[in-house]
């Protein structure tokens, strides 16, 4: 796998939502589910948008571009409505949001591609700025260091083999870092996610909108579901149901995110209730596609 996940894919799939203003963090830190106030330019947020009842509505990579302008990275199908949602909660705060997708070029770095362009592959979330161009380190995936490049339009691409875009998302779901899409809106708590596992939540942060909720589900032990790595010898569609095969009238889990696997089948992230995980397992009830379970890539934090 190591040449396979080598290169330089776009990522027509994301869209980019600015903050601007001198309140852009302090707005950002009260509405989201990781600490923005104190973000320095070094390093980049996993965060997640809630409802009041704790349900994930749009999950981003958060950044500095300067003291006084944020981006957050999402999925372009979430981005209208979650811009349209985010504004409303500005009030007085001296911050201001757009789509600002048409004045970026996102791109996917993978494996050697990255040492040659910007250095060393760094943990998670470490965050270099090149000039006009940003560079964000991910989880890495498949034994490869993965990062996000975001560059102004018209400004030089990164230089280096190409990485077929469908690679990248296979990548995407073995790195085990989920990206909500819209399917999924309202369906899960971050933990539901593992996000709280991967650094998309902080819990000595103050209020926001949710924050109830998830620090129920960490603190009091109710928490009953987890993201699990899968394959499937088929095609399945993000927001299935999945079922345990001693039980095929209630759902057990819901496939979350997928991509066509190198080697075959489709690989998948899928939620499931965590006391499901020792039985078969299968997408859809009647006739349905077997899931085969694999290690996660990461320890999940069970103990703050």
């Amino acid at each position: 796998m190591t040449q396979l996940l080598n290169g330089i894919a776009p990522l027509s799939h994301l869209g980019v939502i600015r903050v601007e203003g001198e309140d852009a963090a302090k707005f950002l830190h009260g509405q989201l589910t990781q600490d923005f106030a104190l973000l320095d330019m070094q390093h980049a947020r996993l965060a997640a948008f809630l409802s009041a009842k704790g349900r994930m509505q749009a999950s981003f990579i958060g950044f500095k571009r300067s003291a006084t302008e944020v981006l957050l990275v999402c999925s372009l199908d979430l981005l209208a409505p979650t811009l349209k949602r985010l504004s409303m909660f500005v009030l007085r705060a001296k911050a201001k949001l757009s789509d600002a997708t048409a004045d970026f070029a996102l791109y996917g770095l993978a494996g050697d591609t990255i040492k040659t362009i910007a250095g060393d592959a760094l943990p998670a979330w470490s965050k270099a700025d090149f000039y006009q161009n940003t560079i964000i380190h991910l989880y890495p995936a498949a034994g490869q260091p993965r990062a996000l490049w975001i560059a102004p339009q018209g400004s030089p691409a990164p230089q280096g083999p190409q990485l077929d875009p469908s690679i990248w998302l296979w990548s995407e779901v073995q790195s085990g870092v989920a990206t909500l899409t819209a399917p999924l809106v309202d369906a899960f708590v971050p933990q539901m996610l593992n996000y709280e596992s991967v650094g998309g939540v902080n819990f000595k942060k103050g209020c926001y909108p949710g924050q109830e909720v998830v620090a129920r589900s960490q603190f009091r032990g109710t928490l009953k579901r987890r993201t699990y790595l899968a394959h499937a010898s088929s095609d399945i569609a993000v927001g299935s149901e999945v079922f345990a095969a001693d039980d095929l009238e209630q759902p057990c889990g819901t496939v979350v995110q997928t991509a066509p696997s190198p080697q075959g089948g489709v690989d998948a992230l899928v939620s499931l209730q965590i006391a499901a995980t020792e039985q078969p397992l299968q997408v859809g009830a009647a006739g349905g596609v077997a899931l085969q379970l694999q290690a996660l890539p990461y320890p999940l934090l069970e103990d703050i």
